[in-house]
């Protein structure tokens, strides 16, 4: 019993950091350019030089995270989903 305790309590502690992560910096480095917002090439003398701009990150060096991008999923299917509060409007008297 004692095994799967610490191994739900190790899962629930892992969850809560990528969630917390995800909330204070929505934005991550892109995988691709690792930041640059370009590919790095070498020429001949084996010199690095700029490359490419990166298309996955649009030059940005930052990508919005996976768990962010499904929480923003999420949001946008339950905004749309929840009808809009009625504006009942009493006259003045």
């Amino acid at each position: 019993m004692a095994p799967i305790l610490l191994a739900s309590a190790c899962l629930l502690i892992v969850t809560l950091g990528y969630i917390s992560l995800c909330a204070g910096s929505p934005f991550g480095t892109c995988r691709k350019c690792r930041g640059f917002g370009f590919a790095m090439k070498t020429d001949r003398k084996g010199r690095l030089k700029r490359g490419k701009h990166c298309r996955r990150c649009d030059g940005l060096g930052k990508r919005i995270r996976v768990g962010r991008h499904l929480y923003n999923l999420w949001l946008h299917l339950y905004r749309d989903a929840t009808p809009a509060p009625r504006k009942t409007f009493a006259p003045k008297g």
